[in-house]
């Protein structure tokens, strides 16, 4: 089914609103979220308080940055339910994410905030090229990762045909694709590459398949990669952004029509960009922190959450809201590995768990063809008496790979050296990190 941009009556009122439409509901809808959380979560009528801000300060959306920030120690500070501003028997759903400290963030949704995700969802799909009665092959992961049933429940609503795969199985994935004759698949953009590499070693132009978008987030990808995506395979590829804390995927989308960067969906997701140094807020155009605050969660509000993705806010195009630039990185130390978030310390919490290991580590990221791999290089404690037979290393190199997978979520390659054998600091801070994959 060719892909087809949207005639104006396919849009929602909002997507082609004036800007003092869209202001005036934003002012309106934050109004209403401040009240609401004010008075049904403790923790932000304490940091309200302690800030010396009160909802009725906000007369204007400029009086939001009067507002303390919320940061992802608060959402484990209050795990798992503290941020809840619905009774918890209101709330139908939960999903979560990977924390710092091995516990999750954890978010909750209404009935109301289901239906408002579906929506937003929808709107992304079809923003994306999508339409009622296209099949869609979902290949995010389904379970506590909002990706998998944020792509089916929008999917579902827009009217399509979901295929709900779930991630892996590439095989398995080639011979739906085949079978089914999907239009439609959304997944992480390396995991669509290494499909791209079966299909070819198995004989397969991927450019014969019934594929003719592909809707890829989870992790940050380039503009070289869409070209080379685009040239192998014959789809249009399409970025689609969103967090968990904030909603899930949803939260902004490249319209197929122009490609220039994801759309926040601003009626729901109020964007800020600030210095991630000192908190000011900065003008549109320049690069900082993103902050959304949301305008329609029942369940979970955030206010001024900082996502600590950096990029610019960008004027709009192709709908009336404005547009985000490529993540350019991060203002802390959060890797993205094949779609999880992994913090360096998550992978010290474990290792310290482990007697026979010494608190020494170095975390060494690189590409293994398209996909990310992760190697973690620990040492041998020299007090626990662990001798220099291989086996004995070895033992500890399986369990701590498996640690890791179970308690974070991704594969990795664990190394156990030597006692010392891993370079030591006299001066500033540890270097835990080596990230190798190739810039573009």
């Amino acid at each position: 089914m060719p892909v087809r941009s949207p005639a104006p009556g396919d849009l929602e009122p909002i997507e082609t609103a004036s800007p003092d439409a869209l202001r005036a509901l934003q002012l309106d809808r934050l109004k209403w979220t401040l009240r609401h959380v004010y008075d049904n979560v403790p923790h932000y009528r304490a940091s309200f308080d302690a800030a010396g801000v009160h909802p009725d300060d906000l007369t204007s959306l400029a009086d939001l940055a009067k507002f303390p920030f919320t940061s992802k120690a608060d959402l484990r500070a209050n795990y798992p339910f503290g941020l809840f501003a619905a009774p918890r028997e209101q709330v139908v759903r939960v999903h979560a994410s990977s924390g710092t400290t091995g516990k999750p963030t954890v978010v909750g949704y209404t009935q109301n905030d289901i239906d408002m995700w579906a929506n937003v969802m929808a709107r992304s799909i079809r923003a994306a090229g999508g339409r009622a009665g296209d099949m869609v092959q979902v290949a995010y992961g389904y379970g506590l990762f909002t990706g998998g049933l944020g792509a089916h429940y929008g999917a579902e609503r827009l009217g399509c045909t979901v295929i709900p795969m779930s991630g892996g199985q590439t095989e398995k994935q080639i011979q739906i694709i085949q079978d089914f004759k999907p239009s439609i698949i959304m997944v992480t953009p390396s995991y669509m590459l290494t499909v791209l590499d079966e299909m070819e070693r198995l004989g397969i132009d991927p450019k014969t398949t019934s594929l003719k978008l592909g809707i890829f987030g989870a992790e940050p990808w380039t503009q070289g990669m869409r070209e080379a995506m685009e040239a192998r395979s014959g789809m249009d590829a399409i970025d689609i952004y969103g967090l968990s804390e904030v909603i899930g995927p949803g939260v902004a989308v490249e319209c197929i029509e122009a490609k220039d960067g994801p759309v926040i969906w601003e009626d729901h997701f109020y964007p800020e960009i600030i210095d991630p140094t000192t908190g000011e807020v900065l003008p549109d155009g320049e690069e900082g922190e993103l902050v959304f605050t949301s305008l329609t969660k029942e369940a979970m509000p955030v206010i001024r959450y900082r996502t600590r993705d950096l990029t610019r806010l960008l004027p709009p195009t192709a709908r009336s809201m404005r547009r985000m630039a490529k993540i350019t990185g991060r203002s802390d130390d959060m890797l993205i590995i094949r779609g999880v978030n992994l913090f360096p310390t998550q992978i010290e919490e474990l290792i310290c768990q482990m007697p026979k290991l010494a608190p020494q580590y170095l975390i060494e990221v690189t590409k293994d063809g398209h996909m990310d791999s992760l190697t973690v290089h620990v040492e041998v404690n020299p007090e626990a008496n662990v001798g220099r037979h291989p086996h004995q290393k070895e033992a500890l190199a399986t369990e701590l790979t498996h640690r890791i997978k179970s308690f974070i979520g991704v594969s990795a390659r664990v190394h156990v050296g030597e006692p010392f054998s891993i370079e030591r600091v006299t001066i500033g801070k540890a270097k835990r990190v080596v990230d190798r994959r190739p810039k573009e």
